[in-house]
C-alpha cells in the first residue's frame, strides 16, 4: 500500500487565485488548469475574456506537467526537427504541449500536481503558472 500526497481543490483554488491575481496586473485575461499527480482535472477557470481556444491548451499544460513531471517549455528546443524528442508532441493524441504555461507543482520534492496556463504569449502563460504557485507555496509556510 502507498500514500500519495496530491493536491486537493483548496489547493487548487489557491493556485488559481495566485495566477488570476498575476493575470489581472499585467492584462491578460487567461484559462487556469490544475490538476493532481495522476494529471486528472481538479478546477478549471476561463476569465472573462480568456480565449475560448485557450481552454483546451490550459488543460493539456497542465496535464503535460503533471503526467511528464516536467515543465511544458523545456519541451520546445528538444521537441524540434533532429532534436532527441522530434515529434512528441504529437504523443498521446496530441495532448503533449511543448510550450511555455505549464508547470508541475511540488512539495516535499514530490509532484503534487500541475497548472496550465493559455491565453497570453508562452512567456506570460508561464509567469501567471508561476505566480499561482508562489501564491499556493506562501500559504504552506
Amino acid at each position: 500500500m502507498k500514500t500519495i500526497t496530491r493536491l486537493d481543490l483548496e489547493d487548487a483554488r489557491v493556485l488559481i487565485a495566485g495566477a488570476e491575481a498575476h493575470a489581472r496586473e499585467i492584462g491578460v485575461p487567461m484559462c487556469i488548469a490544475v490538476v493532481d499527480e495522476s494529471a486528472q482535472l481538479i478546477a478549471f477557470e476561463r476569465m472573462e475574456g480568456g480565449k475560448v481556444t485557450s481552454t483546451t491548451i490550459a488543460l493539456d499544460k497542465a496535464f503535460t506537467a503533471a503526467g511528464a513531471k516536467k515543465a511544458t517549455h523545456e519541451y520546445g528546443a528538444s521537441s524540434q526537427p533532429g532534436a532527441p524528442a522530434y515529434g512528441i508532441f504529437s504523443a498521446i493524441g496530441g495532448r503533449l504541449m511543448v510550450v511555455g504555461g505549464g508547470l508541475p507543482v511540488t512539495f516535499d520534492g514530490a509532484v503534487v500536481g500541475g497548472i496550465g496556463v493559455s491565453s497570453g504569449t508562452p512567456a506570460q502563460d508561464q509567469a501567471v503558472a508561476q505566480a499561482g504557485i508562489d501564491h499556493w507555496l506562501a500559504q504552506q509556510k
